[in-house]
Formats: C-alpha cells, sequence, structure tokens
C-alpha cells in the first residue's frame, strides 16, 4: 500500500507542474491587466495540436516542437491583444470577459469544424524510468522537467530582466509606470502574449502523454481557475503551487476512492479556500 501510495503521489506531482503552467499563463494575464482570459482553455488546445501537427506532418520531435509552440503562442497572445483586449482594457470588466469569450468560440469553432471533436494522440515514448521501486513514463517526467524550466525562465525574466521589470512595475501601477517612461501598450500586449505562450506550452507538453482533442482546453481550464484560487490570483508561483496540490490530489484520491470522486474533491476544495482564505495560500498580489 505504501508503495501504490507514494508512487501515485509522484505521478500526481508529475502532472501537477504541467497544471501549473497552465494556471501561470491565466494568472500572469490577470495579475498584470485585472483581466480574465477566457480564451485560455482553447489556447490550451490550441497548444496540443500544434505540437500534434508539428510531430505528423513534419516529424518534429514532440519537445522540439514544443519551443516552436511557445514562439507562435507568443506571437498570437500578441495579436489577439491587440485585436480583442486592447480596446476593452479600461472598460467594464464585463467587457473583457465578453471579448475573451469571443476568442473562445471562435477557436472551439474553426478547431471543431477543421478537427472535429476526435481524439488524437501523439505516438512518441521514451520508454520507462525505473527508480527503484517508482516506475514512471519517461515522457511524463521529461515534460514536467521542461514545465518547470519553463516555470524558472518565467521567474528569471520577470525578476532579471528589463522587459519583465516593466510587466511588473505596469502591473504594480500602471499609470506612475506611464509617468517613468514605459510604453505600457506594448508591455501589456507583451504580458498577455507570454500568458498565451505558458497556455500554448502546457498543452503541448499535455499532448506528449495524454489523448487530445478541440475541446480538452475546456477541462484545463477549469483546473487552472482552481490552481489559481488555491494558490492565489495573480501570483504565477503561487499558481505552481496550486498545481501541485491539484495534481497530488489527482494522484492519491483513486488510491481510496473511485475516480469519479476526485472533481467534486478538487472543487469542494476550491470553494472551502474561497470562503477560508479569498486571497489564496500565497496570497494574491497587491
Amino acid at each position: 500500500m505504501g508503495n501504490v501510495l507514494f508512487t501515485s503521489a509522484i505521478d500526481g506531482l508529475l502532472i501537477g507542474v504541467i497544471y501549473g503552467l497552465a494556471a501561470m499563463g491565466l494568472t500572469l494575464i490577470f495579475g498584470v491587466m485585472d483581466v480574465i482570459n477566457l480564451a485560455h482553455g482553447p489556447l490550451i488546445a490550441l497548444g496540443m495540436f500544434g505540437v500534434y501537427l508539428l510531430f505528423t506532418f513534419l516529424g518534429l520531435n514532440p519537445f522540439l516542437a514544443v519551443a516552436i509552440v511557445a514562439g507562435l503562442g507568443l506571437i498570437l497572445g500578441v495579436i489577439i491583444y491587440f485585436i480583442a483586449v486592447n480596446r476593452v482594457i479600461d472598460a467594464p470588466p464585463l467587457s473583457s470577459l465578453l471579448s475573451t469569450f469571443s476568442v473562445n468560440m471562435i477557436i472551439i469553432g474553426v478547431g471543431t469544424a477543421m478537427l472535429s471533436t476526435s481524439s488524437y494522440n501523439v505516438d512518441y515514448s521514451l520508454g520507462t524510468m525505473n527508480l527503484g521501486f517508482f516506475k514512471a513514463p519517461g515522457a511524463r517526467i521529461a515534460a514536467s522537467l521542461v514545465a518547470l524550466l519553463t516555470t524558472a525562465l518565467l521567474y528569471l525574466f520577470l525578476y532579471r530582466t528589463r522587459p519583465g521589470k516593466y510587466i511588473r512595475a505596469v502591473a504594480n501601477n500602471r499609470i506612475s509606470a506611464e509617468l517613468m517612461g514605459i510604453p505600457s501598450t506594448r508591455i501589456l500586449a507583451l504580458a498577455f502574449g507570454i500568458g498565451v505562450m505558458l497556455a500554448t506550452v502546457a498543452g503541448g507538453l499535455i499532448a506528449t502523454i495524454l489523448p487530445i482533442n478541440i475541446l480538452a482546453g475546456g477541462s484545463y481550464e477549469l483546473k487552472s481557475f482552481v490552481i489559481v484560487v488555491l494558490g492565489g490570483l495573480g501570483n504565477p508561483l503561487g499558481a505552481l503551487l496550486g498545481g501541485l496540490i491539484l495534481g497530488l490530489i489527482e494522484g492519491i484520491v483513486p488510491v481510496f476512492m473511485k475516480t469519479t470522486w476526485v472533481p467534486v474533491i478538487e472543487y469542494v476544495l476550491f470553494v472551502l479556500i474561497l470562503l477560508v482564505r479569498p486571497q489564496g495560500i500565497l496570497g494574491a498580489k497587491e
């Protein structure tokens, strides 16, 4: 029983890192511009299919394909910002919700028309890694390591580079940042692009280990909302912590009860956090 529990916990933590990466895209956008991106799920799905198509038709290694998807996601995010977000960023919250929801429906509509809702798989394997009494698919471990590397690079970017410091300055006080000569519109576009990039990278990593379809991003969007509430809305490192908690729940709960109880426990925890500590475990960004 102990070995099973340990193996399940580690397996849950591995997928939890990727959940955390997906949630970082959502929480970064909110933390910088107070916009809840309702297109988050379909953007995760675009990342999934970006890796699938590059692997299937060009024969690229899936993890190399993830790097390409990251660049395309950044560009797509900047485009979406200027088309759908820039004009409503200072409008009432409902305006930005409707705007990003429109992007959501466009992606789902076009994706469903082109790809249907059938499931697809990236048939790629790195074998099985055997570490004593713990075994895990090599692809899952590799995907988790890439997610951790991406998280570390995001942290270094935000705290060690000038554009990253500009993003934090605009997040803290946009008017003051503008008075200091920081081009807030371009910085907001960059932040939104990075948020979308993180979503597509997470989707690409998920595609290397799990079946995908064009509607699959919706479930990961819901998980992302749970995660950012757990960790603290607007806190990227809190998103990583929330992802690990959610992954641990998904790994351990099936050992003791039916898998169908997993979402019930996740959303009960979601409600409890809202009631007891609405700012999240690490506290929301001021």
